[in-house]
C-alpha cells in the first residue's frame, strides 16, 4: 500500500470538547510525574499524608467487627444511596455539632442536607458544575487552592482572584472586585465565593473570626440578581496545632442559604477511603443529588460503612490528636529549619501557620520559583528537593501571576528530611540569588 493510500485510510484525528481543552496541562500531574522522574529528591512538594499516620490498627478493628455481622457485611457490600448512608450522615452531623460547640438540633439543617462524596474534591467539582456556565465568576483567594483552580478552568469559569494578607482574604478587596464587577456590566455572572477557611492549602492563613461573618454578609448583599454562595472547603480544620480556635464560616450564614461546607477524611483519617461530605443549602440538595448521581449513584458504600464503625467505637477522635501532636513537631522542625538555612537571606520571609500540612515561603521578586525558571531546575537537578511553585495558586494569565514564591509541605519527610530538605533548597536559593 503506498503513502498516500495509508494516509487515506487513516482513521480521522478525535475531536475532544473544549472542557477537555480548558482544563488541560494541570500542574499537580507534572509534578506527580517529577516525582516519579527524581526519586532521589526530596520532596517538599507532595501534600500527601504521613504515610506511618495512617489508622491501620483502627481500620482492622472496625472492619473485623463490621464483617462479623453477616447481615451487616451485605448491606455494606450492596450498592449504597446517591445521599450516602444515613447512619453515616447522622453521625456527622453530631461531629459537626461537636465542632461547633452547640447540640445538633442547633444547627438548624436536616440530614438530608449531608451529602457524602468521593473525597471533598467530588463536591468541589460537583458544585461548580451545577452554578457555574463558561464564563460566570467565582472569585477566590490569591493564593489558593491550585487544584480547585484547575478544576474551575475546566469548567470555562472566569477565576478572579482577590488580594489577601495574614488574616485572609481581605473583604475591602473583595468589596471593591464586586464593585468592578457591577460597573462592567457583570454582577449576574457572578455565582460563587471559594475560601478555604482554615490552615489554606497553601498559604497555611486561616480567615479571621471577623472576616469570616463579614464574609456571609458581603455575599448576601450582592446577591442581588441571583444568590452568590459561598463555598467554604474546611479540609483542615481539625488539624488545628495552636492559635485560636476559629468558628466555621458555615456558623455565620444563620438560615442557611449561602454557605456550601466542604470536609474530607482525607487529612485527618485515610485519603484511601475518599470519603468527604457536605452541608448544603436545601435548594441545592436535590442539583447536587441528580448531578452526583449520573456520576456515581452513590460513592463507595463499604467504605461508608467502614467509617461509621470507626465513629461507633470512639476510634476516629483519638486518631486525630495524635495526628495534631505529630504534625505540629513536623511543622516546628520546618519552620526551625527556615530560621537556620534561611534566615540570613534577606528578602526572604514565612508564614508560620497554625496548622494544616503548608509553610509558605516568599522570596525576592528576582528569585523566579516558576517550573521554568532557574530555581526549580537548580533545586531539583542539581540539590535533589523538590517544591510546588507558588505560580500555580494564582489565578490570571500566567504573565500576570506572581513567581516568587514557594508552598512547602511537611506531610510526608519525617524531621530529619524536612531539616535535608530545607538545606538543600537554601542552598539552591542562594546559589540563584548569587547569580542573579
Amino acid at each position: 500500500m503506498s503513502t498516500q493510500q495509508e494516509k487515506t485510510n487513516a482513521p480521522p484525528p478525535s475531536r475532544l470538547s473544549l472542557r477537555r481543552h480548558w482544563g488541560g496541562d494541570q500542574p499537580i500531574s507534572f509534578l506527580m510525574q517529577q516525582g516519579v522522574a527524581n526519586p532521589d529528591c526530596i520532596s517538599l512538594a507532595a501534600g500527601l499524608v504521613d504515610q506511618g499516620s495512617l489508622p491501620a490498627r483502627e481500620v482492622q478493628a472496625a472492619l473485623q467487627e463490621m464483617l462479623a455481622d453477616d447481615h451487616v457485611a451485605k448491606r455494606a457490600l450492596q450498592y449504597g444511596t446517591t445521599h450516602g448512608n444515613a447512619e453515616l450522615r447522622g453521625q456527622l452531623l453530631g461531629h459537626l455539632a461537636r465542632l461547633e460547640h452547640v447540640g445538633v438540633d442547633q444547627l438548624g439543617v436536616d440530614v438530608n442536607q449531608v451529602i457524602l462524596t468521593t473525597g471533598s474534591q467530588q463536591l468541589l467539582s460537583i458544585v461548580g458544575e451545577i452554578l457555574l456556565d463558561p464564563e460566570d465568576i467565582v472569585l477566590v483567594a490569591a493564593p489558593t487552592y491550585f487544584v480547585y483552580l484547575g478544576t474551575l478552568n475546566g469548567l470555562g469559569a472566569r477565576i478572579i482572584p482577590v488580594a489577601t494578607d495574614e488574616d485572609g482574604m481581605r473583604m475591602d478587596a473583595l468589596e471593591a472586585k464586586l464593585e468592578e464587577i457591577e460597573a462592567a456590566g457583570d454582577l449576574d455572572r457572578v455565582k460563587l465565593i471559594y475560601l478555604v477557611s482554615y490552615y489554606e492549602n497553601p498559604s497555611g492563613v486561616s480567615l479571621s473570626a471577623q472576616r469570616r461573618a463579614e464574609a456571609v454578609a458581603i455575599a448576601q448583599r450582592w446577591s442581588k440578581s441571583q444568590r452568590i454562595y459561598i463555598l467554604e472547603d474546611a479540609a483542615y480544620r481539625e488539624l488545628r496545632y495552636d492559635g485560636p480556635e476559629l468558628p466555621s464560616i458555615w456558623s455565620f450564614d444563620t438560615d442557611s442559604k449561602t454557605v456550601i461546607l466542604a470536609k474530607t477524611f482525607s487529612k485527618t483519617f485515610a485519603p484511601g477511603l475518599r470519603i468527604g461530605f457536605g452541608v448544603v443549602p436545601a435548594e441545592l440538595e436535590r442539583p447536587i443529588c441528580d448531578r452526583k448521581g449520573n456520576e456515581d449513584f452513590g460513592s463507595a458504600n463499604f467504605n461508608q460503612h467502614l467509617l461509621s464503625q470507626v465513629f461507633r467505637m470512639g476510634l476516629y477522635d483519638s486518631h486525630v490528636a495524635g495526628l495534631r501532636e505529630m504534625y505540629s513537631a513536623k511543622r516546628d522542625a520546618m519552620l526551625r529549619a527556615a530560621e537556620t538555612y534561611f534566615g540570613d537571606i534577606p528578602g526572604v520571609s514565612w508564614v508560620h501557620p497554625h496548622g494544616g500540612l503548608y509553610v509558605w515561603i516568599t522570596l525576592p521578586e528576582s528569585c523566579d520559583t516558576s517550573l521554568d525558571g532557574r530555581l526549580f531546575r537548580e533545586a531539583v537537578q542539581t540539590h535533589g528537593v523538590m517544591y510546588v511553585p507558588g505560580e500555580f495558586s494564582f489565578a490570571g494569565e500566567r504573565a500576570e501571576r506572581p513567581n516568587h514564591h514557594m508552598r512547602l509541605s511537611y506531610g510526608v519527610q519525617d524531621a530529619a528530611g524536612i531539616d535535608l530538605g530545607m538545606q538543600r533548597l537554601a542552598a539552591a536559593v542562594k546559589s540563584v540569588l548569587a547569580e542573579a
